[in-house]
């Protein structure tokens, strides 16, 4: 079974539904979710908040936060996940946002995600991860499958 199919499963089994809120992956873990039949049961919705507008506007991430931290922070991947629970009638929100490259600086060095998680009854997590410059696709793709790991872990426990 698929790491989207048990995600999936172990949202319905709890009776849960998901949103998403995705910067540099595009809608790709929504896209790996509803790649799947019957996943309507659980996806509600995504969010693709590319720009900074878009995840103020979208999402509500503050001005001050983006400002302050960058798109590229736990502070705007906490507001982000808080921001698609929020803004859609869900128990659970994975927000991602990072460099996928090519590019990036020595603060923000290309294949830097940082990660939200929002889960109804628990404070909304962020974790940071060094995915290294392994090339825009992979840092995409290793990042679309952490969120899909976080999303199972928390409709698991």
């Amino acid at each position: 079974m698929s790491l989207a199919a048990e995600v999936l499963e172990a949202c319905k089994a709890r009776g849960w539904m998901l949103a998403t809120a995705e910067s540099c992956t595009g809608g790709m873990v929504s896209a790996a979710l509803t790649d799947i039949a019957g996943s309507s049961a659980v996806v509600e919705r995504g969010f693709v908040t590319y720009t900074n507008a878009a995840k103020r506007e979208m999402l509500g991430v503050r001005a001050q936060t983006l400002d302050a931290h960058g798109a590229v922070s736990e502070e705007v991947a906490r507001e982000m996940a808080y921001g698609a629970r929020a803004h859609a009638p869900v128990q659970l929100a994975v927000a991602i946002t990072g460099i996928a490259g090519p590019g990036g600086s020595e603060f923000k060095p290309e294949g830097r995600v940082c990660f939200g998680l929002a889960c109804e009854g628990r404070e909304t997590l962020t974790e940071t991860v060094e995915f290294g410059a392994a090339g825009r696709e992979n840092v995409r793709k290793a990042a679309r499958d952490h969120a899909l790991k976080l999303l199972l872990s928390a409709a698991l426990s």
